[in-house]
């Protein structure tokens, strides 16, 4: 009806802008098309011309906010120390999460590590630890780190043994030290759990073929065989 009328009055008829329309324009400051003539500067570039458009009040105060926020975000981080920092935080959950394991590890029982109850096995874990804890702490000076041995200490990957063989032997031997012989005992400055795995790591290298290995030294030592123990189920039939 409307646009009928205009057409009658001979007028050009202008729908009347929707609601979504009207909250568009209000929102972003747009000025309609029919009235750009009225901000149009003095600009114009092979017929491209510039229009004053304001930025959209919504941007304006997005940055008018984050303005005030990091006022304030300054102001209790940095001033007022009220709140911790990043890095404050994460130390502070390391440090949680410390005292947790550390609750944790004080209620389990843990097993006794000594040469009477420690049993050889492969474990590549264990192996790599006490490698590392043998280069760490200067057993590689007297031994070379393939444990082939120097003009100090003997040579580890054959079967001959100054202080005896076998996994109870050289753990002892690595915990006690040989005072008279200038090694010290690596049991006063090292964990038992890592005197087990220097044990470990020495006791892989049997077999091993360094450069240039130094010669015997001390008792060939042979492990002795593991043999099996009779069932005690069976019984031999008397004749």
């Amino acid at each position: 009806m409307e646009k009928q009328r205009a057409e009658a009055a001979g007028r050009v008829y202008v729908p009347e802008p929707s609601w979504w329309d009207k909250f568009a324009q209000k929102l972003n400051a747009s000025v309609p098309v029919a009235q750009e003539k009225e901000i149009e500067l003095d600009h114009n570039y092979d017929g491209i011309k510039e229009l004053d458009n304001h930025l959209p009040p919504w941007w304006k105060w997005l940055f008018y906010v984050s303005i005030i926020w990091a006022v304030i975000y300054i102001g209790i981080y940095h001033f007022a120390y009220s709140l911790p920092l990043s890095r404050e935080e994460y130390e502070n959950e390391v440090a949680l999460a410390t005292e947790e394991q550390q609750r944790f590890e004080a209620s389990q029982p843990k097993a006794a590590i000594d040469e009477s109850t420690l049993v050889y096995n492969a474990d590549a874990t264990i192996i790599e630890r006490g490698k590392a804890v043998f280069a760490k702490n200067t057993c590689a000076s007297c031994h070379r780190n393939d444990g082939g041995g120097n003009s100090i200490g003997p040579n580890l990957t054959d079967e001959y043994w100054l202080h005896g063989g076998g996994i109870k032997n050289v753990f002892t031997t690595i915990k006690n030290g040989v005072v008279e012989k200038g090694m010290p005992a690596w049991g006063k400055a090292m964990k038992p759990s890592d005197v087990r795995d220097v044990t470990f790591f020495v006791l892989s290298l049997q077999g091993t073929k360094p450069t240039n290995p130094k010669a015997p030294q001390g008792e060939l030592y042979k492990p002795e065989p593991v043999t099996a123990k009779p069932d005690s189920s069976k019984t031999t039939a008397l004749k």
